[in-house]
């Protein structure tokens, strides 16, 4: 046990990105979180908004009562109260950290906007967390705290994601966009003004750390004021395309009925 929570360090070297251990565990994560999310989203598809949303409030629970543990548990491995600060819900996939509850806790147009958000981005988030996360698997065992936890709250997004659109919770009113946009925006200014101030890399502003961010990083040369201006500019355009790609599905459907 002391070994899988990394006090004192982890004595295995890990086994690296994209290697067949990486690979099979994620995709273990990934399987089990899309059978529970089509397993719930159909059977409460036609249930009461109530009972569809009693689902969500539990993933919101879970998600935050995993990240507050893990902040927890670093604070004592790293010996350091301020630990917390390198744990700020400032990556992408944190953001679901706030989103999810706003989902499942809040009501009216800021829950139907919440609920596109975590449509649009908690899929592609578990997605790039886990097959995309070479900072990790680069960095610790597979199966160790750091990994496990991470995987875990990642699919829970991505849970999230999948249970909204099965369960029929999604609104994606156009008037809808703005609001992502400010979700967005927001999030990117703070995450790097506390990259300024600590220094640190939250949602990959300034660099890509082993991400497939650094496919961009390396298109401009690692400029620091391109750099993160297209970062955010890819975050605008995702929401954009994802709009049209479910409109033009969405109205397939429609002739095709």
């Amino acid at each position: 046990m002391k070994e899988f929570f990394g006090f004192g360090g982890y004595n295995r070297t890990p086994e690296g990105f994209m290697s067949w251990q990486h690979i099979t565990f994620v995709t273990s994560l990934l399987v089990v979180m899309t059978f529970l999310a089509v397993f719930f989203g159909r059977k409460n598809r036609n249930a009461e908004e109530e009972k569809k949303n009693r689902v969500l409030c539990i993933a919101a629970i879970l998600i935050d009562a995993f990240e507050l543990f893990k902040i927890v548990l670093l604070c004592i491995r790293h010996q350091d109260a301020l630990q917390w600060r390198y744990e700020l819900p400032l990556f992408m996939c944190s953001i679901q950290l706030i989103t999810i509850p706003l989902a499942a806790f809040s009501k009216g147009r800021v829950k139907e906007a919440a609920l596109d958000f975590v449509f649009m981005f908690g899929i592609l988030g578990a997605v790039m967390g886990t097959y995309g996360a070479g900072q990790n698997y680069n960095t610790f065992p597979v199966l160790s705290f750091d990994n496990v936890v991470s995987g875990i709250t990642h699919c829970i997004s991505g849970f999230s994601s999948l249970y909204i659109v099965i369960a029929g919770m999604t609104s994606m009113k156009r008037e809808n966009i703005g609001i992502s946009f400010a979700i967005i925006g927001s999030f990117c200014v703070a995450a790097y003004i506390a990259n300024v101030l600590l220094p640190y890399n939250y949602m990959f502003l300034m660099r890509g750390d082993g991400t497939p961010y650094d496919i961009l990083f390396n298109l401009v040369n690692g400029n620091p004021v391109l750099y993160p201006l297209f970062v955010v500019l890819l975050f605008m355009v995702y929401i954009v395309c994802f709009y049209l790609v479910y409109y033009f599905v969405r109205s397939k459907r429609a002739k095709a009925k």
